[in-house]
């Protein structure tokens, strides 16, 4: 497949400097671009090997330096390279259609080109939107309410009751609306707490591989429009997660936390049960938090603590047994004069 730089200048709403006609056939990485490829320089370390570069064009930022070559000038470099990338290598599509080897309930509901592979199970009062792709061994319990446009890879669980929005991908191994971890305990035993409300996932998110995201209690737990996660992530019960939050790979969200819009969970973060944090929250990794935290704020560390004082107590930890050391010294010395 060939795009001329025309093209995919017109598709980025972004500017052309070079020859309009050229073609490219694919998008690589920057130390790797050749004469037919497209790349992108985000950084100043990238910015500052252009002249050096093969690749047949640079997506680059609005305040480069002049620079030669064919370069399409765009807002946001990677998020426009991300584009470019789907353009050149789309995925394998499933045949459309129901396979036979598919056990589906009578009632079942679907709307247009649906895509459904061998081995899906689909119980009663299931209702999916248009261009819905089920992958095999998927498994979706009564009264799941799927929309238009996802993607469901295989192996997934999607419990009863759950609703998933528009233009969703859940990626293999998935558990949606599992039981949440409730247990009364009456000093000898611990009795399970049934756990019956539902999983509501908003538009646009993309949940990824042996995620498990815990049916509520009562009511709902709750994904936001835009939100994404990595591998290995857990959501436990009567989670509320904003609109385009980010977690990290093994991140881990205790019981009845509200997370606001545009939070960052970096990997193996962890969050305490039931607190609140707020908008443009950026969690580092390994984080413990174990309080509620303001909407802005950057947190490391266990406990958390603000980042740039995170950074500070790491620096000296190296030095604690030199510390100890000069410590017991001026101890010694303490002593000897407390005797005189």
């Amino acid at each position: 497949m060939e795009i001329t730089l025309s093209r995919i200048a017109e598709i980025l709403n972004g500017e052309l400097k070079g020859d309009p006609e050229k073609s490219i056939s694919g998008a690589v990485p920057f130390e790797v671009a050749g004469n037919a490829e497209i790349t992108f320089a985000g950084s100043k370390n990238f910015l500052k090997k252009i002249d050096e570069a093969c690749a047949g064009c640079i997506l680059v930022p609005h305040d480069l330096p002049e620079a030669s070559g064919n370069l399409i000038i765009v807002k946001n470099p990677h998020v426009a390279f991300a584009r470019v990338v789907q353009l050149f290598y789309q995925p394998v599509k499933q045949k459309e259609g129901i396979n036979s080897a598919a056990c589906i309930a009578d009632d079942f509901k679907y709307g247009t080109n649906p895509s459904i592979g061998p081995s899906v199970v689909i119980y009663k009062n299931v209702t999916i939107g248009d261009r819905v792709t089920i992958h095999p061994n998927v498994t979706i319990e009564d009264s799941v309410i799927i929309g238009d446009d996802v993607t469901i890879y295989p192996n997934t669980a999607i419990l009863s009751g759950c609703r998933i929005g528009n233009r969703v991908i859940i990626n293999a191994g998935t558990v949606i609306g599992s039981d949440g971890f409730g247990f009364a305990f009456d000093g000898e035993v611990y009795h399970k707490i049934p756990h019956i409300g539902v999983v509501t996932i908003g538009d646009d998110v993309e949940i990824g591989a042996c995620n498990a995201i815990d049916r509520a209690t009562f009511g709902e737990t709750k994904i936001g429009k835009g939100v994404k996660t990595d591998n290995l992530v857990h959501v436990a019960h009567n989670v509320s997660i904003g609109d385009n939050s980010v977690f990290a790979g093994q991140a881990g969200i205790s019981g009845s936390v509200n997370i606001g819009k545009n939070v960052v969970l970096a990997g193996q973060a962890g969050v305490a049960g039931h607190l609140e944090i707020g908008d443009n929250v950026t969690v580092g990794p390994k984080t413990a938090v174990l309080r509620s935290v303001a909407s802005g704020e950057v947190v490391s560390g266990i406990p958390e603590m603000p980042h740039k004082l995170w950074l500070r107590s790491q620096r000296i930890i190296p030095k604690l047994p030199e510390m100890r050391k000069k410590i017991k010294e001026l101890e010694k010395r303490l002593n000897e004069l407390e005797k005189k």
